[in-house]
């Protein structure tokens, strides 16, 4: 479908000493920024990757569907359907997208927003797309055996790996979830849900952000652990209480230096500026904080200069709500200084993944959370 590029002009004028109180970020700069809405028309778009052929890909989380259901780890009862897909976009004058995968597994709440399935797509060369199919609870909770034993006629759907082609044709691969139920590598209950991912020569490499952890997958379809992010001690609630914050690692990417960087969610109490980037070699090992301050990110790229663009899909402490205010910020090479790209309200709303093209551009997937087709893929221009 061709259509003709919207516009919206965001002029950031400078950031008040309230917002550098709230999040906590070190030498935020004056910036501006446009944003022009390049595809509309996607349901809970999440991860973005340009493939081998130039085109940009959007995993679909989809909108669920009749069922079976099965309550997740945020106590939400969602239902499955066969909803979830990948999209292709030319972003060239006239941008055009085309469904070139359709039929993955999807669950969501009655509303459809917010939903589970495809997260993030990647490729190792343009006949080997990859997909994560997320889950959002106990892996042992996709069998008879289950909490929930009317989910497990879908269940293993869920948690997995998926390889597609050109021609749409796709079929499920490893079981990531079931990496995390056999070996659960951070020690806490069983919990799964792969998002992030990056495919490289001879492994593809996920975050399980149920199972706080970073794993690979060999050609072999082996799977090992490469690192494990910690539980923190934060305060809430009453002067001097503190609670155990699990880590939530959303997104991997590699750097300059070949490691790994891994951006963080976190869990409950979800704190403004508890947020962390974490370096990890690349053969694995432990995690060392690169950089801080940051609040619910989602994604995270590396620009042509060496710089990374973080993305926060809410950028308010608490949990994260449907239609979080969004916000992208850039962090020199060595850590230490960041600035602002879009600040928050300034047109990213829950925005879900960000790819950078050959000439430095920045896409962004909009409105991730948002069912009915509201979801768009955003260019901005610093």
């Amino acid at each position: 479908m061709s259509r003709h590029v919207r516009h919206v002009s965001v002029a950031l004028l400078g950031v008040a000493v309230a917002v550098l109180s709230v999040w906590s970020l070190q030498g935020v700069l004056q910036a501006r920024a446009s944003i022009d809405v390049v595809v509309g028309g996607l349901v809970n778009p999440r991860g973005l990757a340009f493939g081998p052929d130039g085109k940009l890909y959007v995993a679909e989380a989809g909108s669920g569907g009749g069922g079976p259901c099965f309550t997740n780890g945020t106590g939400a009862t969602v239902c499955y359907g066969p909803t979830g897909a990948v999209t292709k976009i030319s972003v060239g004058d006239s941008p055009t997208k085309t469904r070139v995968v359709e039929g993955l597994p999807s669950v969501a709440p009655a509303t459809a927003s917010g939903a589970t399935g495809p997260h993030h797509v990647e490729f190792q060369g343009l006949g080997n797309g990859y997909v994560t199919i997320g889950l959002g609870t106990n892996p042992a909770n996709r069998t008879p055996l289950g909490a929930f034993p009317g989910f497990a006629s879908v269940g293993m759907q869920f948690g997995r790996l998926v390889r597609f082609q050109p021609n749409g044709k796709w079929s499920f691969e490893e079981d990531l979830a079931g990496f995390e139920g056999r070996t659960n590598p951070d020690g806490n209950v069983p919990d799964s849900n792969p998002y992030g991912l990056l495919a490289l020569p001879g492994r593809q490499v996920f975050t399980d952000a149920g199972g706080n952890s970073l794993n690979a997958v060999a050609a072999n379809g082996k799977i090992t652990n490469l690192a494990v992010f910690p539980d923190r001690q934060v305060p809430f609630g009453p002067p001097g209480n503190m609670v155990r914050m699990q880590a939530v690692p959303t997104s991997v990417t590699v750097g300059p230096d070949g490691a790994f960087y891994v951006s963080q969610l976190t869990g409950f109490p979800f704190p403004s500026g508890g947020a962390r980037i974490y370096r990890v070699p690349a053969g694995g090992g432990t995690p060392v904080v690169f950089a801080s301050g940051f609040t619910k990110i989602i994604d995270l790229a590396f620009a042509p200069d060496g710089s990374l663009l973080v993305l926060q899909i809410s950028s308010a402490g608490g949990p994260p709500p449907d239609g979080g205010v969004g916000s992208l910020y850039r962090v020199s090479p060595d850590g230490t200084q960041t600035t602002t790209v879009v600040a928050p309200g300034q047109g990213l709303v829950a925005p879900g993944g960000i790819a950078i093209a050959g000439d430095g551009s920045i896409y962004v997937s909009n409105f991730s959370v948002q069912p009915g087709g509201l979801g768009t893929v955003v260019k901005i221009t610093p």
